[in-house]
């Protein structure tokens, strides 16, 4: 059922959609933008008590609303080795099998595949771990870090733009190797290395870093790198500290190496979390 369902996604022009979905976020349009942001809040039940602006006849355009800050507070960090980076749901979680990656029922990807080809970085994350986090568009858009780290690499990575809801990802096979992507690569003291993949989607206008700025639009044909090596001023981000952000909604997958995280018990498929609560600690 759910692959009828995604089928229009394969014939639908899903850039088109995205370029133009990407200029009505970026344009101001005054009392148009209002009216937009007021009907975007109202569909999805956005909680603008939790915005460090609540005036949503404030925001110039619609993506500076999307990117929205939160009040200070009102996600505490909790006393673990890892916290969960964003506000969303978790699609799937749990020990990487060998080198595949559950995605949904009877859909694997690879972390070769994630990470665009590098079969050397992958190998970092063999029999490892993997966390894939669904932020929806009513969702707190900024991602965080989940421990620290210091940036070695950044990997932007073209692809498709499907939709990364629930239903693409069981009726989509290898969506998030498939879709555009930005790998982000850290290095942790203490937990080793660890990668953060920002996944495009449909209507995602641009994905960006908070070392980089926005990494797409250009949407480029081939896979493009960045290194961050001991001749740069080195980018160390702590625990908590934003990262990133999606302009409007996607999904964010994190790998750790063997041995790295064993996961909040209370987590499972399909349950909402939220920025700073507790996704797991290092195995004493």
């Amino acid at each position: 059922m759910s692959r009828l369902k995604v089928l229009p996604q394969y014939v639908m022009p899903k850039t088109a959609l995205t370029n133009f979905a990407g200029r009505v976020a970026g344009a101001k349009g005054g009392a148009m933008t209002t009216r937009l942001i007021r009907w975007f809040v109202g569909k999805y039940g956005v909680n603008m008590d939790e915005a460090a602006n609540s005036d949503i006849a404030s925001y110039t355009s619609f993506n500076e609303f999307f990117t929205r800050p939160l009040r200070e507070g009102v996600r505490p960090l909790a006393q673990a080795d890892f916290i969960c980076p964003v506000d969303g749901a978790i699609s799937q979680f749990g020990d990487i099998d060998d080198h595949h990656i559950f995605q949904a029922k009877g859909h694997k990807f690879t972390s070769v595949e994630l990470v665009g080809g590098d079969a050397t970085l992958a190998a970092h994350f063999r029999h490892g771990h993997f966390a894939n986090l669904y932020l929806s568009p009513k969702d707190y858009h900024r991602l965080h870090m989940p421990c620290d780290g210091r940036l070695t690499r950044m990997i932007y990575v073209p692809g498709k733009l499907f939709s990364v809801n629930p239903t693409t990802a069981r009726g989509v096979p290898g969506l998030f190797a498939r879709n555009e992507r930005v790998v982000c690569v850290f290095e942790s003291e203490e937990h080793g290395p660890f990668v953060m993949t920002l996944v495009g989607a449909t209507i995602v206008g641009s994905m960006a870093t908070v070392w980089h700025g926005v990494v797409n639009p250009p949407r480029m044909t081939r896979i493009c790198e960045w290194h961050y090596g001991p001749d740069q001023p080195p980018v160390v981000l702590k625990k908590g500290e934003e990262m990133g952000r999606f302009l409007l909604g996607s999904t964010i997958v994190m790998l750790f190496k063997k041995g790295a995280i064993a996961f909040n018990r209370d987590w499972a498929p399909e349950r909402s979390v939220r920025l700073g609560e507790a996704m797991g600690n290092r195995p004493r």
